[in-house]
């Protein structure tokens, strides 16, 4: 049996880094009037929602510098991208390079 603790404060760790990448990008305009804060989180499960290319590779390299920072890291081979629209297959995005 784990540590009763140990999970509540990584929750509270992750919830000050997310909150400090959250002010590289606006809300994700949905369409139709809908917009959605740029970072949903769940654990250790990040998504973010961003609405221009430009907003998601600030967003993806602040929560890289911060991670970094509290020396923890990314896996890569774990990260995923789903695009929604117009899509330009020259575009790539990456994380802890």
């Amino acid at each position: 049996m784990g540590c009763t603790i140990s999970p509540i404060l990584f929750v509270m760790a992750m919830e000050v880094i997310l909150k400090a990448a959250e002010g590289n990008a606006g809300p994700a305009n949905l369409g139709g009037g809908c917009s959605m804060p740029p970072l949903k989180s769940f654990m250790d499960y990040t998504t973010i929602i961003c609405s221009k290319e430009d907003e998601t590779r600030r967003m993806l390299t602040r929560l890289d510098d911060l991670m970094s920072w509290c020396r923890m890291e990314f896996k890569p081979k774990k990260s995923r991208s789903l695009w929604r629209g117009k899509v330009d297959e020259a575009t790539t995005f990456t994380v802890a390079e």
